[in-house]
């Protein structure tokens, strides 16, 4: 019976062999075409290489030298190299895995269950997820059965790509073959629905879960709390905190990130330090995300120097800092006028070996217009214009802005009409920054031809509606 099955599998993709064949300019032969024996060292030592850049032609190439080498490489080869195809963003790996399928069945291989699993997990991972659900059919088709880790990829790919009643649909189909879905099954439907905003149907696969007798894990618990979170609901993430601890479930670092991150949001900040101690009393340690929203929440409070104690902390547990920590330590020195301290960090930013980048550069340019230190400022402007950063018109609109705001329009208007010369297109902002600027100045029907310039270009017709209603300033 294999041997017919392996003779169907091959058949299936016949045109496919066909033209790959008259490419090679050989239509007479098979795709898996002999060679002499000489292959066998040089296809191990590919192996060993692996597959990260490896080419189609290469790797169906190499598929023929493991098919002729002798002694054959084991099924895992196999299995490594078809994965390596399944990844690949052609047109038609499905026909093609098929094929190689086939022909591994008529050496006299058997491929397994976990053979399938492999390409299936292949698929979803170079996101061919409909070529993974073919794949499913043609393997019950071919007279295996699909097991819950197989089907588990499928939804978590479905979910991934926000295909969620498809994925709801494979849960039932698995069910109604008989297939039981577990834990992970309904935790990364539970997940992927929250993450889309379908909160009833999230909370009746939890209540159908445990009524099935499948409990609630710490990934369930912890994907509540953060999709609670998310949605500003922070008495209800509370809630089911409680109900996580009540059903001595042990929080995690996922768990414990989420509702610090819930806290700072709504400012409970002291509240959000003690969850932090309490974690680290329970012996699980705060990595970088804890400690990057704790110093987040402050310095957006604007209590800077307990965010800097935090980061002294972070540092003393041997944690090194990334350009999110030093670019929010760095925004909020200069959003409470620490200049000196904001230099300090971005020093201690670029000792550590953080790449200031552009959001780093604006941060900083904003802070020396908004206390009117604009030679200083086009300094650094004319630095990032030397460096091969790409300056936007977010970095322009701040220098425009700084320079109207420290009454130099002149300077500003010749700023603006340079941008196309900087190959910087102007956008709404950059248009009422500027007719602001104008009409400080009382350059009324500057600002009125500016206007009429901005009206030329329907793509800013939003804000020319905001702006004939009345809004002055710029978003």
């Amino acid at each position: 019976m294999r041997r017919s099955i392996a003779i169907a599998i091959a058949l299936t993709s016949k045109e496919f062999l066909h033209r790959r064949l008259l490419a090679k300019g050989n239509p007479g032969t098979s795709l898996f075409r002999f060679r002499s024996f000489s292959g066998g060292c040089d296809y191990r030592e590919r192996l060993r290489n692996g597959f990260r850049s490896i080419k189609l032609d290469d790797a169906l190439d190499l598929f023929c030298d493991m098919a002729e080498s002798r002694p054959l490489p084991s099924i895992v080869d196999f299995t490594r190299l078809l994965t390596s195809i399944a990844k690949m963003n052609k047109c038609s790996q499905l026909s093609i895995a098929l094929s190689c399928l086939g022909k591994m069945m008529k050496l006299g291989y058997e491929p397994s269950v976990v053979t399938f699993g492999s390409l299936v997990n292949g698929f979803c991972s170079g996101n061919r997820i409909y070529d993974a659900m073919s794949l499913v059919d043609q393997m019950v088709g071919l007279g295996y059965e699909p097991n819950v880790v197989i089907y588990n990829t499928i939804i978590d790919s479905l979910c991934g790509n926000r295909l969620v009643n498809t994925a709801l649909d494979v849960l039932n189909h698995m069910e109604n073959i008989g297939v039981r879905p577990d834990v992970v099954s309904y935790n990364t439907l539970i997940t992927g629905l929250f993450n889309c905003g379908v909160w009833g149907v999230s909370a009746k696969l939890l209540s159908e879960m445990m009524k099935k007798g499948i409990k609630p894990d710490v990934v369930t618990f912890s994907a509540m709390i953060n999709a609670y979170v998310k949605e500003g609901e922070l008495l209800e993430a509370k809630k089911v905190y409680k109900e996580m601890i009540r059903r001595s479930i042990n929080p995690n670092i996922v768990t414990y990130n989420s509702l610090i991150n819930g806290l700072c949001i709504h400012d409970y900040l002291d509240e959000a330090k003690k969850m932090y101690r309490f974690m680290v009393r329970k012996g699980c340690f705060p990595n970088l995300v804890t400690y990057n929203t704790l110093i987040n929440g402050f310095c957006k409070s604007k209590r800077v120097d307990e965010a800097m104690k935090i980061f002294s902390v972070m540092l003393n547990d041997g944690l090194v800092g990334d350009a999110f920590t030093y670019n929010t330590l760095f925004q909020g020195c200069c959003q409470v006028g620490k200049l000196n301290a904001a230099e300090k960090v971005l020093c201690r930013m670029v000792s550590c070996g953080v790449a200031p980048d552009i959001y780093t550069h604006n941060i900083w340019l904003d802070c020396l217009c908004e206390y009117r230190k604009i030679g200083k400022a086009l300094v650094i402007l004319e630095d990032m214009q030397k460096s091969e950063m790409v300056v936007s018109i977010i970095t322009y609109n701040i220098i425009i802005k700084g320079m109207c705001k420290a009454d130099q329009v002149e300077d500003a208007w010749d700023l603006f009409c340079n941008l196309a010369l900087k190959g910087v297109i102007p956008d709404v902002v950059t248009y009422v920054t500027m007719m602001i600027g104008l009409r400080k100045k009382g350059l009324w029907r500057e600002a009125h031809e500016l206007y009429r310039e901005m009206e030329k270009d329907d793509g800013l017709m939003p804000i020319k509606l905001r702006y004939k209603k009345g809004n002055r300033e710029p978003s």
